[in-house]
């Protein structure tokens, strides 16, 4: 008997054996009945057992083996996906649900090899037939869990971060308002003080953190364009900077006003992070120069600093989320807080923008960060 005919004449067998070994997988089968332990079994036996009735040539074979097989899908997804989405809701590791298709291949073998006492030499096509689309059938279910989880773990994120901005803004509010009625005397002056700077240092790593998670859930960074001189964006936020690191020295070289359409919020917030990320690891006592300039098409933000270079590795996915410069230490740490995730951030509004950032580092011409932004959209 071909194995494409034991597996649909005797898929009872092999469904109950597939729903035992998903019954060990605790804690989450604990509480599972038994159409949640087969959850989308028997539709992927169906899947296999036509894959392995359905001719292929080797250029096909080969696709497969990379994981490229055309899926058969229902309703839009494929049998093992849903069986991944499944798993990922119900509480199941990926290294118990990998263990499920294992235990399938193990069972199948074991029970057609049991019926006809044996592997023939021409039983050798249908085995790595079978092997392939179970293969297949583990990456779609493996690439949906960790998608959905990985979905899960930021929409958590981003509902923690949403929350924390409410208690977090009265704080703030309850801070100032007492220092502002400047009646406090040491050492509570200095305590409301630290709670005020405190406060506003996690608010600014919320909004990091709701950034992030809105540009992996949703289309990207929004944006809402307006004309606006970008001239008086880089000095509004190099006043900023400045008169958070007062030892520092900015220098600014801009021409012509570069007007645009932009978001001026947005990219305000970019140029925070990346003159915040030159003036943190510039050397001590040397200047940060800020070159502005365009021409019709675009506009140039060129942010430069001398210090410690960016080694060639760490330029590689230098925009990556939680990525940091390891090798660089400064005694000045950011007024603004530090999630790894400022770099990230800049380049995600510079994309959505339609623009690119550049980044080019040596001993000699120190760092420099070059953000080109097109006029309009």
């Amino acid at each position: 008997m071909r194995l494409s005919e034991f597996i649909v004449s005797n898929r009872e067998p092999i469904l109950a054996e597939w729903e035992a070994f998903a019954r060990t997988c605790g804690p989450a089968s604990g509480s599972m009945d038994i159409a949640a332990l087969r959850d989308h079994a028997n539709e992927m036996l169906t899947v296999i057992a036509t894959d392995l009735e359905t001719p292929q040539d080797k250029s096909e074979q080969k696709e497969k083996s990379k994981g490229n097989a055309p899926p058969v899908e229902i309703h839009g997804v494929t049998a093992a996906e849903e069986h991944g989405a499944g798993r990922a809701e119900s509480g199941f590791t990926v290294d118990q649900m990998v263990a499920e298709f294992r235990a399938m291949r193990a069972s199948v073998i074991r029970l057609w090899t049991k019926s006809q006492g044996g592997i023939a030499p021409g039983d050798i096509d249908d085995v790595t037939r079978f092997n392939e689309a179970i293969d297949q059938s583990l990456a779609e279910s493996v690439s949906r869990y960790t998608q959905d989880l990985d979905n899960s773990k930021e929409m958590f994120l981003a509902m923690l971060g949403h929350d924390l901005r409410s208690p977090l803004g009265a704080i703030i509010m309850s801070a100032e308002f007492i220092l502002e009625t400047k009646e406090l005397e040491e050492p509570h002056l200095t305590l409301v003080s630290r709670i005020a700077s405190s406060s506003t240092r996690m608010q600014h790593m919320i909004g990091d953190l709701l950034d992030f998670t809105r540009s992996r859930l949703g289309g990207g960074i929004p944006i809402e364009r307006a004309e606006m001189s970008l001239e008086k964006a880089v000095h509004d936020v190099v006043d900023e900077i400045s008169a958070a690191h007062p030892k520092s020295t900015i220098s600014i070289n801009a021409r012509g006003g570069q007007r645009g359409e932009w978001d001026c919020a947005r990219m305000s917030q970019a140029l925070t992070n990346l003159l915040g990320n030159a003036v943190e690891h510039g050397a001590e006592g040397t200047v940060v120069n800020v070159d502005v300039h365009g021409d019709d098409n675009e506009a140039t933000i060129a942010i430069h600093n001398s210090g410690a270079t960016i080694l060639p590795e760490q330029l590689n996915g230098i925009f990556g989320p939680m990525k940091s410069r390891e090798t660089v230490r400064s005694s000045r740490s950011s007024p603004y807080g530090n999630l790894g995730l400022g770099l990230y951030i800049a380049e995600r509004i510079v994309a959505a923008h339609k623009g690119r950032i550049e980044v080019d580092s040596s001993p000699e011409g120190g760092t420099t960060f070059t953000i080109h932004l097109p006029r309009r959209p």
